[in-house]
């Protein structure tokens, strides 16, 4: 994967166990997004927090892995997740419980997805997906792409949003 190229970006929690349904872990993925914008290593272009799993658009700033980008995503929210679980909700932690050679628990599932997104028209149909994801009839957690908080939707619908690390994709084509 190079630089400065944008992704659709994909992660499914383990055994799609719905953790994110919980505020907190949310929090715990908007602000590792945030954090991530802020230190200038990429451009959030859209989002979806599911209760078991994330779409993102994202475009690694120049320098900047998408690769290590990706694994340092997941781990420092993990970490965040499990110390959360700990201090909260330590039955729902079990869980997470794999017992493997390299860790006790895990909350991600292994090989997320990140494909290079090549054309405005692609991203665009991408974009569409992942607004329209929490209206799917699997899901029916909104009636419309805007009664969904957790997304980027009201950003390119309404142009405001609280979510203050998003980017219009426009800028980055």
């Amino acid at each position: 994967m190079e630089n400065g190229k944008i992704y659709f970006y994909t992660c499914s929690i383990y055994n799609w166990i719905p953790i994110l349904d919980f505020v907190p872990c949310q929090n715990i993925i908007l602000n590792s997004l945030s954090f991530l914008v802020e230190k200038q290593a990429v451009k959030v272009l859209g989002f979806v927090v599911m209760p078991n799993h994330l779409h993102f658009i994202w475009k690694p700033i120049e320098n900047k892995s998408i690769t290590n980008l990706q694994l340092s995503f997941m781990r420092f929210t993990a970490q965040k997740i499990k110390f959360w679980l700990i201090d909260e909700n330590p039955e729902e932690l079990r869980k997470f419980l794999v017992n493997k050679k390299d860790r006790e628990y895990q909350v991600w599932q292994r090989n997320p997805l990140a494909i290079e997104l090549y054309t405005p028209k692609v991203l665009e149909q991408k974009l569409d997906y992942i607004h329209n994801n929490p209206c799917q009839g699997k899901w029916m957690l909104a009636q419309t792409p805007l009664d969904y908080p957790l997304s980027s939707f009201a950003f390119y619908e309404k142009e405001e949003t609280h979510f203050s690390f998003l980017s219009h994709y426009r800028e980055e084509i």
